[in-house]
């Protein structure tokens, strides 16, 4: 009786101090590999694609991320043939440790090319949140409001005819 006593005691209090002391997400030297379905309309929201891209990453630090994204995304225009497009982007976020719950900032930049495309570069900020439903395994939703230009001197210019950009995915850390 005592012994069973002891063991319930034991269990009772040591398996909310290990769930608590469970760390929740990517630390320092991890790697992370997501993939996501995505779609994206212009300034206007008429003129619309769906896609799929994937990322891979590096956390320099608990928080900081820097990593490629590589998209692909089909077109078909009704008459004609389907035609595709592709973007490559770098990109560097912070992410905020709340537990399982992982809120996002920062900043992408690359190119985007393709068939149905003007080839030009690409930049603008990302926001999005990341949520843990393993130890290393979550899903996320991620917004981007991208801009285009063919040189540095067009930013200025350009930046309020961007695009948003929101995906939803899910991703491993590793």
């Amino acid at each position: 009786m005592k012994t069973t006593l002891i063991v319930a005691l034991s269990v009772f209090i040591l398996v909310p101090s290990m769930a608590l002391a469970q760390e929740w997400g990517p630390e320092a030297g991890d790697w992370e590999f997501t993939i996501q379905g995505s779609g994206t309309s212009d300034d206007d929201l008429d003129n619309n694609f769906a896609g799929l891209d994937a990322s891979l990453s590096y956390y320099l630090s608990n928080g900081f991320q820097l990593g490629l994204r590589q998209g692909a995304s089909w077109v078909d225009p009704g008459p004609g043939s389907d035609r595709w497009n592709g973007s490559s982007r770098l990109f560097m976020d912070y992410n905020f440790n709340l537990g399982r719950l992982r809120p996002f900032l920062g900043i992408s930049a690359g190119y985007l090319y393709g068939e149905d495309t003007d080839e030009r570069w690409i930049a603008g900020p990302e926001a999005g949140l990341k949520l843990f439903v393993q130890r290393k395994a979550f899903l996320f939703a991620l917004g981007e409001y991208n801009f285009t230009f063919e040189d540095s001197d067009e930013i200025d210019e350009v930046y309020e005819d961007g695009r948003f950009v929101y995906a939803l995915g899910i991703g491993l850390d590793f």
